[in-house]
């Protein structure tokens, strides 16, 4: 069995990102793509299990595992509220031939790449203007108005981020930019279309 790579995708809020990695993993089994399983010290929510959606650590552990250098890439997004990537998850799962996915902000995209170097693909989905990002978040109407700036405030510097990624894809039309990250993924990945 061959070993798995790395498929990395970071996007400003609002660009698709998330609707594009949904497309390539429900209508592509093909390409094995496989979310990696982080870490995270907040409680299980619902039916969540441990090693299934998350593997849920106190902060104590999650601080041991930090100190042990466990994590390829952790945040702390309030006091105590950890989330993290495991080396050995990421090993386990490449060794078994899965393609693994991190869907992560910018920074975390740019560090990953620096770590993993050609074994990963760092894909960057861009809109096509800042003043289309505010259109689409506007018209998800989830947002209140402030939230939205704040938003385009970070999608602004965010955007800066693009040209240490691999590849770009500007989702100005959705289903051509599905097609150009299925032909991008693919070609990487090494499979005959």
């Amino acid at each position: 069995m061959s070993k798995g790579k790395l498929l990395i995708f970071s996007a400003p809020s609002g660009s698709g990102k998330s609707t594009i990695v949904n497309f390539l993993m429900q209508e592509h089994p093909e390409l094995n793509m496989h979310f990696s399983i982080s870490c995270t010290t907040r409680a299980p929510r619902g039916t969540e299990k441990n090693g299934v959606e998350y593997f849920f650590l106190t902060p104590e552990e999650f601080k041991a595992k930090i100190a042990e250098g466990a994590f390829v890439e952790y945040e702390e997004v309030y006091t105590d509220r950890f989330y993290g990537t495991l080396k050995s998850q990421v090993e386990n799962q490449i060794n078994n031939g899965e393609n693994v996915v991190f869907d992560v902000d910018v920074k975390g995209g740019c560090n990953l790449k620096k770590i993993f170097g050609s074994e990963a693909l760092s894909v960057f989905v861009q809109p096509p203007s800042v003043e289309e990002l505010r259109r689409r978040l506007v018209g998800r109407a989830t947002d209140a108005p402030e939230v939205i700036e704040q938003r385009l405030a970070k999608a602004e510097e965010e955007l800066t981020y693009a040209p240490k990624f691999d590849v770009i894809i500007v989702n100005d039309d959705l289903e051509t930019a599905k097609a150009e990250a299925l032909k991008t993924i693919s070609d990487f990945l090494g499979k005959i279309n």
